[in-house]
């Protein structure tokens, strides 16, 4: 349900009143009357309403209360205001986030390599800015790429260049499409992301519910929403075209190389690439582009019922307000490693999310109903570059490779998968418990201890029995493990000063694959913070 009133013209100022709380079932009349109530105003003097921030509060299950921030238009706000006196209504200057623009045509054409989140809303800030940006794209569009990964999961057939991690929407597409950050942002970058994901097609409730998600089949919609805005306003959008080649003269981009043959001039050049663009990876230390290895996490996901999840958080198994219910679980462990739930996908699957023919990595996606019958999530253990044998750069790339074809060769090409007691006992399994699987991609039965070294093993397992303590029967026997979980971050970071270059000038990284950003929230701000960055160059280079 929506629970907002039309908008009506106001002044610029509202009140912001925070901590209503209703109990879940109530309805828009009665989140307004609670409104009225709070500021003792009559509804002729209701200008209008919208909800800032829903939040489920829990503590009393299975009594469940929604708490709400409301933003209030009303008629004399200061009358109002001085006459309610409490602690929970202030008064609120709305910000607006702003673009800055290009006062006179320029010459100058960004290209921006990927269109992840990252890729697509840093064109998307700069067609707003006035330039023509022209992305790249190794994979295929929405539709075609859509129908190949759906065919990789019926078939085994993966095409290296457009799969779960290539193409429109990069890897978030093909995921829960979570929507939460823990990234603060001043100028409000965040809220701007939620709101062109709303004018491409989102629900409006992903502007305020605490854990915003759209789902696979939304998403795919949403980037085409986005691209055909950019698209209109003069951006140019181009698939199956990976960068093969970039080059440097003097210190600064001056062209790149699109499938070995077609050169593109450029001075000002966005890697959006994403986590797995390796061979990209690869180019860049060919070029000397200075990058740094960084901490990450492997693992598994486990599959559980989602009956259980939603029996622990909302005291019932099901709650048709509120939907599949999701978890956040951390354990720090007698190693000093971390140990946590990552991805995590209420009713939802298991995706074989390979990209490298003999390698086998999964992830973790839901549909917007998030309707299958398994809460999945991966459970992952940190890594850092102390773990990597040698001091090569790229050290954590080749580690989660060897990890990924070890997944291969133990599942024989499809997902390797194991129930929890029999991984504790070092054994195969040969059946499944009342858990099994909901999976995109074939599976098999292995060993998966024989997977990754033993300290990750023991780390996940004391991680899993901590988990239990938090929900009785997380560390069921029959829970479903699969692997490898290897695709949580960048293994690298490439290096950007304080206007956002590379060490090249007039190269930008931007988002996840460049070490900068976490998640497709994260990615978007960041794609946007680089279009700033862009535009204040030009603009003070002009």
């Amino acid at each position: 349900m929506d629970h907002r009133r039309p908008c009506r013209k106001g002044g610029s100022q509202m009140l912001n009143i925070c901590q209503i709380k209703l109990p879940v079932t109530h309805t828009q009349e009665e989140l307004e009357k609670k409104i009225l109530s709070v500021l003792r105003i009559s509804r002729e003097e209701l200008l209008s309403w919208n909800i800032a921030r829903q939040s489920l509060d829990a503590r009393k299950k299975p009594e469940l209360f929604f708490v709400y921030t409301v933003e209030v238009s009303v008629k004399k706000e200061a009358k109002v205001l001085k006459k309610v006196r409490s602690k929970n209504v202030s008064l609120l200057t709305p910000k607006k986030f702003t673009y800055l623009r290009i006062k006179e045509e320029t010459n100058s054409r960004p290209v921006i390599v990927g269109s992840g989140p990252a890729g697509l809303f840093c064109a998307y800030y700069l067609v707003k800015a006035g330039l023509k940006p022209l992305v790249l794209e190794r994979g295929e569009d929405a539709d075609n790429r859509l129908r190949t990964v759906e065919d990789f999961w019926k078939t085994g057939r993966l095409n290296p260049e457009s799969n779960v991690q290539f193409g429109e929407g990069g890897a978030g597409t093909f995921s829960d499409g979570k929507l939460n950050t823990l990234v603060k942002d001043p100028i409000g970058r965040n809220r701007e992301v939620l709101k062109i994901f709303v004018e491409a097609g989102g629900p409006k409730e992903i502007l305020y519910q605490q854990k915003p998600h759209l789902g696979t089949d939304a998403l795919i919609n949403i980037v085409k929403n986005i691209r055909h805005f950019i698209e209109q306003a003069g951006g140019e959008i181009r698939f199956s075209s990976k960068m093969t080649d970039l080059h440097i003269e003097n210190g600064r981009i001056a062209s790149v190389t699109v499938n070995h043959t077609q050169k593109i001039p450029t001075n000002t050049l966005v890697l959006a690439v994403g986590h797995s663009a390796r061979d990209t990876f690869a180019l860049l230390k060919e070029k000397g582009i200075h990058m740094e290895p960084k901490s990450f996490a492997v693992g598994l996901r486990a599959e559980h019922p989602q009956s259980l999840i939603n029996q622990y958080q909302y005291g019932q198994e099901q709650a048709a307000q509120l939907g599949a219910a999701s978890y956040k679980l951390t354990h720090r462990g007698t190693n000093g490693r971390g140990v946590y739930s990552f991805c995590m996908c209420p009713g939802g699957y298991v995706v074989n999310a390979s990209s490298e023919e003999g390698r086998l990595a999964v992830n973790g996606m839901s549909y917007q109903d998030r309707g299958s019958k398994n809460a999945n999530s991966a459970l992952i253990v940190t890594v850092t570059p102390e773990d990597f044998s040698g001091d090569d750069v790229l050290s954590g790339m080749e580690f989660q490779r060897r990890l990924e074809e070890k997944a291969y060769e133990l599942g024989q090409g499809k997902i390797p998968v194991q129930k929890y007691g029999d991984f504790c006992q070092n054994q195969t399994s040969d059946n499944f418990g009342e858990v099994t699987p909901c999976m995109k991609g074939g599976y098999a039965f292995a060993n998966l201890r024989d997977l990754m070294p033993e300290f990750l093993n023991e780390a996940l397992m004391e991680g899993i029995q901590a988990f239990e303590q938090i929900i009785p029967g997380f560390s069921r026997a029959d829970m479903v493990l699969s692997g490898i979980e290897s695709r949580t971050s960048s293994p690298v970071r490439i290096c950007r000063d304080e206007h956002f270059h590379s060490s090249v000038s007039g190269l930008y990284p931007c988002g996840e694959g460049a070490g900068y950003a976490g998640g497709i929230t994260s990615a978007a701000m960041d794609g946007l913070k680089i279009g700033e960055a862009i535009m204040k160059n030009l603009i003070n280079f002009s």
